[in-house]
């Protein structure tokens, strides 16, 4: 047996998947045979788009109105459009239920839970749709700065139940980080929150309000939803009084196919973030195909993701809800009052998906946490994405998390609002790899030349053919050079997603990395990833970041490493580290420098930045650091003479 088989799905799950279900609708209908493996699902998908998108609307039921043409064709990659005469409303697909069952509950970091049924969710996003529609027209923007409540996806499904476009960034950003996003859209409504708590402090969000209002100018009207029972005093539009004064809409208008739902943004380090829209129906497919098909999500189960209202997998677990399972949101510090708040919250309201940054399951494994004294028993899947999850940490999730559950670490991001390699049910789970590409996406790797890459070759993530998820257009780009520069300088009409990954034998992937953020010592290419599993194995070792310095006409690798106790660093653990680095890597990986440093900088959504870092110590600009969850930290990078 296979010493890196973790994981194997039982017969009787299989059985019962949806992934098993659909795939056998479409042999029956097309009379071909997939010999139960997924690689064949998946060829078929690719050879035949037009048909794989055709079934899983009828399949998954998707509300709407669909027309004959499926995919209006164009010899421009992203001019290709998904069901052009089609039309749905993107609400009347989440809203699938009408019955006192809990569709949202809600964990707040202060203790308050609260939740809403079907019925309740359905009244109050009609009362709220009904108040916009007084105020705002089709396709204006809705501007959201928001924690993770139950009146945040009221407002986010009440504003695209009218065809306003919803766009949220969580509060905390700062003001500026705010205006970068925002201004650009030129919103006419702002919503907010009160306040929020954050690893025990309460902050304010009411006294940033007046900036923003002054720097964006487009906004008309300001509305204020309360963190805990009654809303700070402030001269706003009260959320609780609009939904108490206003009747209830009638009925759904549906739009286009691909009318944009809502707005992304990229993470803006080394700029203003551009802003991606998506389509509607563009987005439903492909989340409620990730969900439902991938990741056996079905009626009734109970879906968590760790994630702010500023990171795409926040609409990804809204979309949740077209499956007819319930979401459960948490918000403030997955580790605050203490490292299990969760787990406990998994095993108290019985989870059937657990969602969270690799990071996350990263700290578990360094506090040496152990869920023995956790009732996991319901939970079936555990996702993780936002950066590699190394193989040790697959092994700690099936040592000391549970034995028995679908461990999917996926990976695609904001452009994409879904993933590009991901889970299934049909393949095994090997230690530190993603299982599979995604359905009806036609993924490959290229190296730098456009040829595609043998299994074991580390090169370039592509997608070689039109997919729904596409964004329809990026704000403000009407001669398209943000789209074309963003995926397509690279290779002519072929999707470059960014990444530096290798297919496995077991038809896998692994990410080394962001390309952008890859090293080239003596002109040798060496992800990321590969380094951080190394040095991050070290007990005293809590996060590394590592970077390539052009250095006497070449590069060399500079590393540095944040430590449980920090001014630990000796000589000792220099050579173990280069010694450990040497031997299970290569001789080109070994850092010339290793030197500590007071934390790692990264993104709001927990991402590092090895960007930005090698900027600084270039001496280049940042332009951006908004984007960042910790700025301050980068002071010590500037200081650093190397």
């Amino acid at each position: 047996m296979d010493e890196n088989l973790l994981w194997k799905a039982s017969k009787n799950l299989i059985n019962q998947s949806v992934i098993k279900n659909f795939s056998q609708k479409i042999e029956n209908k097309f009379n071909i045979n997939f010999d139960e493996t997924f690689s064949n699902f998946w060829k078929w998908s690719i050879n035949n788009p037009e048909k794989f998108w055709n079934e899983f609307w009828d399949y998954s039921n998707i509300i709407g109105e669909k027309k004959d043409l499926i995919l209006e064709k164009n010899s421009t990659f992203y001019k290709n459009k998904f069901f052009p005469n089609s039309k749905i409303n993107f609400t009347e697909n989440l809203l699938v239920k009408d019955t006192d069952e809990i569709a949202i509950f809600s964990l707040k970091e202060n203790g308050i839970s609260n939740e809403i049924s079907w019925k309740n969710l359905k009244t109050k996003v009609f009362k709220f749709s009904n108040y916009l529609k007084s105020k705002i027209q089709k396709s204006d923007r809705v501007a959201a700065y928001v924690p993770n409540t139950i009146e945040t996806v009221i407002c986010f499904l009440a504003s695209v139940k009218n065809g306003n476009i919803w766009s949220s960034c969580s509060p905390d950003f700062g003001i500026q980080g705010v205006v970068d996003r925002f201004k650009q859209i030129e919103p006419k409504i702002f919503i907010t929150c009160d306040c929020y708590f954050y690893n025990g402090k309460k902050i304010s969000i009411l006294d940033r309000v007046p900036e923003i209002l002054k720097q964006i100018p487009s906004i008309k009207e300001v509305i204020v939803f309360s963190y805990g029972d009654e809303v700070e005093k402030n001269d706003y539009n009260n959320f609780r009084e609009i939904i108490n004064n206003y009747e209830e809409d009638s009925g759904y208008e549906r739009f286009e196919f691909n009318h944009p739902v809502y707005i992304l943004y990229s993470s803006g380090t080394t700029g203003v973030p551009k802003c991606i829209v998506h389509g509607a129906g563009n987005s439903l497919l492909e989340q409620k195909k990730e969900l439902s098909v991938h990741c056996d999500v079905q009626n009734k189960d109970r879906v968590f993701y760790f994630t702010t209202t500023g990171w795409m997998m926040w609409n990804w677990q809204v979309a949740a809800l077209s499956c007819g399972a319930s979401i459960y949101l948490y918000d403030g510090s997955p580790f605050y009052p203490s490292t299990d708040v969760l787990i406990k919250y998994c095993a108290e309201k019985k989870f059937t998906l657990f969602g969270v940054g690799a990071k996350y399951i990263d700290h578990l494994k360094n506090k040496k946490f152990d869920s023995k004294n956790y009732d996991l028993s319901n939970l079936k899947t555990i996702t993780s994405t936002g950066s590699p999850l190394v193989s040790e940490s697959f092994e700690y999730v099936y040592k000391h998390i549970k034995k028995d559950v679908h461990l999917s670490s996926i990976s695609g991001g904001t452009d994409v609002v879904g993933c590009l390699v991901i889970g299934n049910l049909l393949d095994s789970v090997f230690k530190g790899e993603i299982q599979g590409p995604s359905l009806a996406i036609d993924v490959d790797i290229f190296d730098d030349n456009g040829n595609s890459l043998k299994d074991g070759e580390k090169g370039e993530l592509v997608v070689k053919q039109p997919f729904p998820s596409m964004p329809v257009m990026f704000w403000n780009d009407k001669d398209n050079k943000k789209i074309n520069s963003a995926y397509f300088e690279k290779y002519k009409n072929i999707w470059h997603h960014g990444d530096y990954i290798e297919k496995t034998k077991n038809g896998g992937y692994i990410i080394y990395g962001r390309s952008d953020a890859t090293l080239k010592p003596g002109g040798v290419r060496i992800g990321t990833a590969e380094i951080y599993r190394q040095v991050e194995s070290f007990d005293e070792v809590s996060e590394s970041l590592v970077i390539g310095q052009n250095y006497n006409d070449d590069v060399r690798i500079v590393l540095f490493i944040k430590l449980k106790k920090p001014d630990s660093l000796n000589d000792e653990l220099i050579k173990d580290i280069k010694n450990k680095i040497r031997k299970n890597c290569s001789p080109r990986h070994v850092p010339s420098i290793i030197l500590e440093c007071p934390d790692i900088p990264r993104t709001k959504s927990g991402k590092i930045v090895e960007i930005a870092v090698r900027k600084i110590i270039h001496k280049e600009k940042i332009n951006n650091i908004e984007a960042l969850a910790n700025p301050e930290v980068l002071k010590f990078f500037e200081n650093l003479e190397l």
